[in-house]
């Protein structure tokens, strides 16, 4: 798990898949985080993505950093604790402006059930699983 959130983290920006009834949905996402051993991203519950995920906790994540990328396939857990929402943000101080710990907007999901498989244009891919 340390080296799927590292990558992560490497690339700042990753992009989360989502479905919309029939029609995926990809949009870029950037917040990564270990709480409790699991891997945290954060959204606002507003947020079409949010939606999406309430109706198919289903999502594909992919990150991109020089000539390897990494693809998670998981399910995104909704975690509605004050003490998760408060270890996301204090740890990514940038989103206070917009989320608060308190607020009913705020939502932060843990991954569950990841495949995550690294890949190259040199090597075989090799697959993580937690």
């Amino acid at each position: 798990m340390n080296e799927v959130l590292e990558y992560l983290k490497k690339c700042k920006t990753y992009y989360i898949a989502t479905m919309d009834g029939d029609q995926p949905r990809v949009r870029p996402f950037g917040i990564a985080e270990e709480f409790e051993g699991k891997i945290y991203i954060q959204t606002g519950k507003v947020k079409n993505v949010s939606k999406q995920i309430a109706i198919n906790p289903k999502i594909e994540i992919c990150a991109c950093a020089g000539p390897t990328w990494l693809r998670i396939e998981g399910e995104a857990v909704n975690d509605d604790r004050y003490e998760a929402k408060t270890y996301v943000l204090d740890h990514n101080p940038s989103l206070k402006g917009m989320y608060s710990a308190d607020d009913d907007n705020t939502q932060v999901l843990y991954l569950k059930n990841v495949k995550a498989t690294f890949y190259s244009f040199t090597e075989a891919p090799r697959v993580v699983e937690f």
